[in-house]
């Protein structure tokens, strides 16, 4: 029994997703590990920053773990990845169980990506930025 760590998810959050995390992979034989673990270990990842080398020893190897992020993130043919698909499907369906709409509503825009110079009325040189408006 490993520790649990406040990146984990439940198992009954786990079988929302566990379907598509098996078949993004054929699967040769039996597995030793429990997907799970390995979902676990990537959301520890994810949700810390760490190396992959610096994952805590109760999760399964970090070579392992590395392998299935790699099967899950991979992108077929512009499609969504299989992660990103798992991680839409767990907050859309806490959204649900919470009474809230399943798809969220708000935006947050850089204010470096969104220029100004259409709504400002009058133009000036910034001799910090080097830039007109």
């Amino acid at each position: 029994m490993r520790q649990s760590y406040p990146s984990d998810i439940t198992r009954e959050q786990f079988s929302v997703i566990r379907h598509p995390l098996e078949t993004a992979k054929k699967e040769t034989r039996p597995r030793d590990i429990d997907l799970y673990d390995i979902f676990c270990a990537v959301l520890y990842r994810l949700r810390e920053g760490c190396r992959w080398r610096s994952l805590p020893h109760d999760f399964p190897k970090w070579q392992i773990c590395y392998y299935h992020y790699n099967v899950w993130r991979s992108v077929k043919d512009g499609e969504e990845s299989v992660l990103d698909r798992a991680l839409r499907d767990l907050v859309e369906k806490e959204r649900i169980t919470d009474d809230r709409e399943p798809q969220t509503t708000m935006i947050i825009i850089d204010s470096k990506s969104v220029k100004n110079t259409d709504t400002a009325e009058e133009k000036g040189f910034d001799a910090g930025k080097k830039l007109l408006g």
